[in-house]
C-alpha cells in the first residue's frame, strides 16, 4: 500500500513537469512564427532596399562617346543616336592636333580610320584629320560619321544632356604644354557651364584648377599599369568628381568618396551584369557605351520595385 502511494506520487511528479514542459513548448511554437516571418520580413526589406533605393537619386546615363553601339565612337552619327534615346550625359573624348586644334577623337578612332596602329592625333594637322573624315565619311555605311572639333560637339550637344564629360588626352608631342587653356578657352566660347574635365593626367587636371574655379573637374582612378594596384583615392582637393574603372567600385570606396563630397562616375560600364552592380552601389554617373541597354535595365528595375510595393519619393 505504502508502495503504491509512492508511485503515484512519483507519476505525478513526471506528469507535473511534462506538462509544464508542454505548455513551455507550445508557448515557443507560438512565439516562433511571429519572431521568423518579422526577420523574415526585414531581410526582404533590405533586399528590396538594396535593389530599389537608387531610385530616389538615380545616376546619370553617360553616353561613352555617343552611343557607340551604334555608330563609331566620336562622330556625329553617334551623338545624335544618344540624343535620340535621351541620355542624360555624353562623354567626349578631346585631343589636340599638331596645330593646335582640339578634335573629338582619341588615338584608337584615329587608328581605326587609317589602319595605322601607331597613329597619333597630335602627329597630325587638322587639315590632315578632316581629309581623312572626309574620305572615311564616302564609305560609311552610317549616315554621318565625320569627326567634329570640340567646338562643334559642343554646341551639337551640350544643350540637349545634363552634362557633358570632356575626357582630356594628353598625348605627343605637346602634352599638357597649355592643353588646359586651350580646353578652357573652347568651354567659355560655346558657353558650356555644364561641362567636366577630367583627365588621366593629374597635372591636366590640377592645370584646370588652377586656371578655372568655375568648371567642375574629375580625376581618375583606376590600376596602375606597371603595378596593378590601385590609384590613390584621395588626392585632388579641388575635384568634385572622381571617375572610377567601374571592378574598383565597392561599398566602402562609395562611403570614402561621398564622405568627402566627391561624385562617383563609374566607367566604362558596357554589361548588364555591371550595369546592375554599380545601380546596387548608388553611383552618381553611369559611363557606357551601350546607354540604351542601361536605360532598358533601369526601367525594368524600377518596374519590378513598384510591383513589389516600393514608393518613390515625391
Amino acid at each position: 500500500m505504502q508502495q503504491s502511494s509512492r508511485s503515484r506520487k512519483a507519476a505525478l511528479r513526471v506528469r507535473v513537469p511534462s506538462r509544464k514542459l508542454m505548455i513551455l513548448s507550445l508557448a515557443i511554437f507560438a512565439i516562433l512564427p511571429p519572431i521568423f516571418f518579422h526577420f523574415r520580413l526585414r531581410r526582404l526589406q533590405q533586399l528590396q532596399l538594396t535593389k530599389c533605393r537608387w531610385l530616389n537619386d538615380p545616376p546619370l546615363v553617360c553616353a561613352h562617346g555617343g552611343d557607340s553601339s551604334k555608330a563609331s565612337p566620336n562622330t556625329m552619327a553617334s551623338y545624335f543616336h544618344a540624343l535620340q534615346s535621351r541620355v542624360d550625359c555624353i562623354e567626349i573624348d578631346v585631343s589636340r592636333s599638331s596645330d593646335g586644334v582640339l578634335f573629338a577623337l582619341h588615338d584608337r578612332d584615329l587608328q581605326r580610320l587609317n589602319g595605322n596602329t601607331s597613329s597619333k592625333v597630335g602627329y597630325m594637322n587638322s587639315e590632315e584629320i578632316r581629309k581623312l573624315s572626309a574620305s572615311h565619311q564616302s564609305t560609311s555605311k552610317f549616315t554621318d560619321e565625320s569627326i567634329l572639333t570640340i567646338q562643334d560637339a559642343l554646341m551639337l550637344t551640350a544643350n540637349s544632356v545634363r552634362q557633358i564629360v570632356l575626357d582630356v588626352k594628353v598625348g605627343p608631342p605637346f602634352y599638357e604644354k597649355k592643353l588646359a587653356k586651350d580646353v578652357l578657352s573652347i568651354v567659355e566660347k560655346t558657353e558650356c557651364s555644364n561641362c567636366l574635365i577630367w583627365a588621366k593626367s593629374d597635372i591636366l587636371a590640377r592645370d584646370v584648377i588652377k586656371l578655372s574655379s568655375e568648371i567642375t573637374v574629375g580625376y581618375i582612378v583606376m590600376r596602375d599599369p606597371s603595378t596593378g594596384a590601385r590609384t590613390n583615392l584621395l588626392r585632388m582637393k579641388g575635384a568634385e568628381v572622381v571617375g572610377v574603372y567601374h571592378p574598383l567600385i565597392d561599398e566602402k570606396l562609395m562611403k570614402v568618396l561621398h564622405w568627402r563630397n566627391k561624385k562617383v562616375y563609374a566607367w566604362t560600364v558596357d554589361d548588364a551584369e555591371s550595369m546592375q552592380k554599380m545601380l546596387f552601389e548608388h553611383v552618381d554617373a553611369i559611363v557606357t557605351s551601350n546607354p540604351t541597354v542601361l536605360q532598358r535595365l533601369m526601367q525594368d528595375i524600377k518596374t519590378q520595385c513598384l510591383e513589389e510595393g516600393y514608393s518613390l519619393p515625391r
